[in-house]
């Protein structure tokens, strides 16, 4: 696998306090709405919002059936800054290759993913950086379903 090629790069604006932004992406009951692609849904095995918490967590998909993933937060600063790691795994929560998760064989077998928070204005920009080319994200779906899931987030905000 080429280690040179680019990190995805998502921002979105959200017309919604930084404070209520974070707390959508740390209150399990809240992601549970917004974090899984469109027709999707996800249930947290389990999940701890802390540095060094992890989390367990499975997106049933009508067609493709069950993902598991399971990561740990590396950072969290409140209304600031997410940062935590992505591995596929099994319902029990043993790490799997991408290959046997159904992924294609580009995707990375670890990922990392950074998440900012920032106000500008009266608006809360998010930035997000996850280490999986651009191509990939796009060939795989990865990058629509960041977007429509930031979407689906805007919608449930208070504005």
């Amino acid at each position: 696998m080429n280690t040179e090629r680019k990190q995805l790069f998502i921002t979105h604006f959200f017309d919604a306090p930084v404070e209520a932004v974070f707390q959508a992406w740390t209150d399990p009951e809240q992601l549970k709405h917004w974090y899984a692609p469109d027709g999707c849904s996800i249930a947290f095995k389990s999940i701890h919002v802390a540095v060094g918490g992890s989390y367990h967590s499975c997106i049933t998909d009508p067609v493709h059936g069950e993902c598991w993933v399971k990561g740990t937060y590396l950072e969290v600063v409140p209304n600031r800054r997410l940062v935590f790691t992505m591995i596929m795994s099994d319902a029990a929560g043993n790490s799997v290759s991408s290959v046997e998760a159904g992924k294609d064989k580009d995707w990375p077998e670890h990922q990392t993913t950074t998440v900012t928070f920032e106000t500008v204005d009266t608006r809360t920009r998010v930035s997000i950086y996850q280490t999986v080319s651009e191509e990939e994200a796009k060939k795989t779906g990865a990058y629509q379903g960041w977007v429509k899931m930031l979407g689906r987030l805007s919608s449930m905000l208070p504005g």
